[in-house]
């Protein structure tokens, strides 16, 4: 089973946050969210989120939540740099929704590939093919705009981490249309 890490800031998207766990629990993942400090993480709208433990261990993925002034505390966590870049070399996935983006390109993750981001985030980033897509895959770098995509980008995580019939079960199981 896949193990994804979603490490959580201050000041991050909690509907994202949430959303992207959740559903990813949903499928039967391994999820650990994982503070930058020990203790309880406020989110950008006062939710306080309580991370399962303290940024450590190895992953299969990383999964980054937007929201700000979270993703420039991630941006600014040199763990969290050298992480992303060891999930590269190993060719692991990562992933980043909303502002989160602007970590991957901080990690050179995004040079020669296409992303999307919350409008604005990724905007003049040399060697980066900005989309307005909901989601963009490009390799094994996944993106996505923001708290309107985070049902979508949660269930392209599921489809990679898993399989299509696991994300179309989860999905059923939301009731989408």
């Amino acid at each position: 089973m896949a193990k994804v890490l979603v490490p959580l800031a201050d000041g991050c998207e909690e509907l994202e946050a949430v959303t992207i766990i959740d559903l990813l629990r949903r499928a039967g993942i391994e999820v650990v969210s994982a503070g930058l400090k020990p203790g309880i993480v406020t989110a950008r709208r006062g939710v306080q989120l309580v991370p399962d433990v303290t940024l450590q261990d190895s992953y299969d993925m990383v999964v980054l939540p937007g929201g700000m002034p979270g993703a420039s505390h991630l941006k600014e966590d040199a763990r969290i740099l050298e992480l992303l870049k060891t999930m590269d070399a190993a060719g692991k996935h990562t992933a980043a929704i909303c502002a989160a983006p602007m970590v991957l390109a901080e990690a050179g993750l995004l040079k020669g590939k296409q992303a999307t981001s919350y409008p604005g985030f990724l905007d003049g980033l040399p060697g980066v093919t900005v989309s307005d897509a909901a989601v963009v895959q490009d390799g094994k770098v996944l993106t996505s705009r923001g708290p309107g995509t985070a049902m979508d980008f949660a269930l392209a995580l599921i489809e990679v981490l898993s399989d299509a019939e696991t994300r179309q079960q989860v999905e059923t199981a939301l009731v989408r249309s």
